[in-house]
């Protein structure tokens, strides 16, 4: 199936390593499912709590090798050394990998906050350069609704436009619930000439406790249309979860009416949701 034929739209998805590996040939039938969409790439996560990159590596290649899809292998740099860097660099090339998405990540539970502090990189920024001097193209992520650390959007688009400026060919945002803040963040990177193409990342709320933690990790903020579908329908899972992919296509078809045709969803590894959201595209 031509899915960008079939709904106007360019898709890409997102998935992430399992934690055991006995539980990867499980994420292979997801990545089987997926590949049938036609997808303009798929990205795969930094390893198990964004410390190894080793499984990420693993995945990628296997998108881009065996599938014959485009591979996006995030990199996140809060806990890299020089060295280490350089290490990952060889093992994404050895691994078949051209595209990495360069993120800084968040502090690794086994390190100090001293070491954190003091990180050889503070910024994905300060990475991006020495991935696009290594042959990869490089994306990176934006904020509809600013980094959470950022005191300001104002502040958060500055560094938005320095990484473009460090050579980002393309950005994937976080999740977002509300369009109006998608299309306010569009006209903002527009008017400071930031043209490299943007997609637009959905995140299917599938069951009532995917929202608090999704809103944890990414700090979006929740409509009240979503809060009333979610008390509405949030003990029944089946009527929760077609309401979540409803929710989902409404987002999606309205961002196609507004002239957004890339759109990033984070499967959380299930495929059946991105099935669901084509089907009703």
């Amino acid at each position: 199936m031509n899915t960008e034929k079939s709904t106007g739209l360019s898709l890409s998805f997102e998935v992430f390593p399992p934690k055991k590996w006995e539980d990867f040939p499980e994420l292979y039938e997801t990545l089987n499912a997926l590949k049938i969409h036609n997808p303009e790439f798929i990205s795969c996560t930094y390893g198990a709590g964004g410390s190894n990159s080793k499984k990420t590596a693993e995945i990628a290649s296997h998108i881009e090798k065996d599938l014959g899809i485009c591979a996006i292998a995030h990199l996140t740099c809060a806990a890299l050394t020089e060295e280490g860097l350089l290490s990952t660099i060889d093992n994404f090339k050895n691994s078949g990998i051209h595209n990495v998405l360069a993120l800084r990540g968040d502090k690794p539970a086994d390190m100090s906050t001293e070491c954190f502090e003091n990180r050889r990189y503070k910024h994905p920024s300060e990475i991006i350069p020495i991935l696009k001097d290594s042959g990869f193209r490089v994306s990176a992520a934006c904020y509809p609704e600013k980094h959470y650390e950022a005191s300001s959007m104002d502040e958060d688009l500055s560094w938005l436009k320095y990484k473009v400026d460090q050579g980002a060919d393309s950005l994937i945002s976080q999740l977002f619930f509300k369009n109006d803040v998608f299309y306010r963040f569009m006209d903002s990177i527009l008017k400071m000439g930031i043209e490299v193409p943007v997609h637009a990342g959905i995140m299917p709320i599938t069951s009532s406790k995917m929202i608090s933690t999704t809103i944890n990790l990414s700090g979006a903020s929740v409509p009240k249309s979503l809060s009333d579908l979610i008390a509405t329908y949030g003990d029944s899972p089946c009527d929760m979860k077609k309401a979540g992919i409803e929710y989902a296509v409404r987002q999606i078809t309205d961002l196609r009416d507004h002239g957004i045709r890339n759109i990033h969803i984070y499967t959380m590894n299930h495929s059946e949701t991105a099935d669901a959201i084509c089907a009703l595209l």
